[in-house]
């Protein structure tokens, strides 16, 4: 390949006309990693049931504003949708007692015939911004920026009370140790259910803000979502703690949260800028999220490898030291 051809191919202005579509998908995306977050860093457990609910969300939005809804209150009915998918997974985990990772395979597994069943067995389903109000389409990218940002606020908003509320505090004590907050009268397996419906709620409401912007509902369109709101998490927190380290507080956490999905569909753009081979894109994605989740444990093994050696440089010192004091009283 003529390396001087590639490089006049790449054009700035390509780039800079590509990135506010990569913005508007990635606030989508990082109304996502805002769900994932609640199961991954508060209660510790993997879902795989997004990929079902993410599309659940687009699913009843678009059939809904078809019928003539109001994309806001379809929106809503999705995030309803979305909470009883995500019950569903807590009941098999906490009541039948399935792992929850093997619970969250099997909701999502249902869930591919119940969302095919919502669009009238269809693959994908329509929606067009000329014939139906819509909340954001890929039309009008700065309005769908604008709507997605506020959008993105509000939900920040609200986790940030609810999770300051005894409730909120219970799941989050759940997460951080379930012993603990049994042997202080919390009901664990309430609070897991609770919080795997809140994240699929808001994961089915961020499939029903996908749907309006790329103008249709796809039965595939789930199908990763939980690996990019993993890279989403990751991204934002490494980023976070990176700038504000200690006073990184839980609202900032949520923020940098949703803006790792917004940095993580930057890098997409950039990747397809640079006319690199699209195929590779999961596999970058896998590379990502494997990078990022190393960081902190690479830095904690740095910090306790100085500490270590610190520690024996000390001793050291002192073996000396004590050497030298007892020649000195033989002398």
């Amino acid at each position: 390949m003529d390396i001087t051809a590639y490089l006049d191919s790449l054009k700035f202005a390509d780039l800079v006309n590509a990135l506010p579509g990569g913005i508007a998908n990635g606030i989508i995306w990082g109304l996502v990693a805002l769900g994932v977050y609640i199961t991954f860093r508060l209660v510790d457990i993997a879902d795989l049931s997004v990929d079902g609910t993410f599309c659940t969300g687009g699913a009843v939005t678009v059939m809904l504003i078809l019928n003539g809804v109001n994309p806001y209150y379809a929106m809503l009915i999705a995030l309803a949708c979305g909470l009883i998918a995500g019950t569903v997974t807590g009941l098999l985990h906490t009541v039948l007692g399935i792992p929850a990772i093997l619970a969250g395979i099997l909701t999502q597994y249902a869930l591919y015939s119940i969302n095919l069943a919502i669009m009238d067995m269809k693959a994908n389903t329509a929606v067009s911004v000329s014939k139906f109000t819509l909340a954001v389409s890929l039309r009008y990218i700065s309005y769908s920026i604008e709507v997605g940002a506020v959008l993105v606020l509000i939900v920040i908003a609200l986790l940030y009370a609810y999770f300051g509320t005894e409730q909120g505090s219970a799941i989050r004590a759940t997460g951080c140790n379930p012993e603990m907050a049994k042997a202080n009268g919390i009901n664990i397996n309430t609070m897991k259910i609770i919080a795997l419906a809140l994240s699929n709620g808001i994961v089915a409401f961020a499939g029903g803000v996908m749907a309006q912007y790329q103008g249709f509902a796809d039965i595939n369109m789930g199908r990763g979502a939980i690996v990019i709101g993993l890279a989403a998490v990751i991204i934002g927190e490494v980023i976070g703690d990176a700038l504000f380290r200690k006073h990184m507080n839980f609202a900032l956490r949520l923020f940098f949260v949703a803006l790792g999905g917004v940095i993580y569909y930057i890098v997409v753009v950039i990747v397809l800028w640079l006319k690199l081979d699209t195929n590779y894109l999961k596999l970058l994605t896998a590379l990502i999220v494997a990078l990022f989740l190393a960081v902190p444990y690479l830095q904690k093994k740095r910090k306790a490898s100085f500490g270590k050696a610190g520690k024996q440089a000390k001793k050291f010192a002192a073996s000396l030291e004590a050497e030298e004091s007892s020649e000195g009283k033989e002398s």
